[in-house]
């Protein structure tokens, strides 16, 4: 009987555990610090002149909507950037109205804690 117990407390702790592992890749959990007190998406920024050129940075190691944020909010602190980033896509779409150094981007993502994969 003790048994019976034990394992039927196992199972329940493993279909909690499965159900949070699901939200979390499917950026739903509060990975990160996010989560439902996480207050939405990003305020979108605005270039100051005309698009001059755009980039695509693929990223990895963001498992939320709130990484993404993370590498929005630091790509969106370089002059002359605006990023919008693709959590299902794992990458960021870069455009820019001055010239920005690529070695800046990369840095400014792996300051929020990732890693720029490639840079086209």
């Amino acid at each position: 009987m003790v048994d019976a117990v034990i394992l039927l407390i196992v199972v329940i702790l493993l279909i909690f555990a499965a159900k949070g592992a699901l939200k979390h890749f499917k950026g739903e959990g509060p990975c990160c610090g996010g989560g439902s007190g996480s207050g939405g998406s990003p305020v979108r920024k605005t270039l100051d002149g005309p698009v001059i050129g755009r980039r695509t940075l693929k990223i990895s190691g963001m498992h939320c909507q709130n990484c993404a944020d993370r590498v929005a909010a630091a790509l969106n602190s370089l002059e002359g950037v605006s990023a919008e980033v693709s959590l299902k896509d794992g990458s960021a779409e870069v455009s820019y109205d001055r010239a920005v150094d690529e070695i800046d981007m990369r840095r400014a993502v792996k300051g929020a804690g990732y890693e720029v994969v490639s840079i086209t």
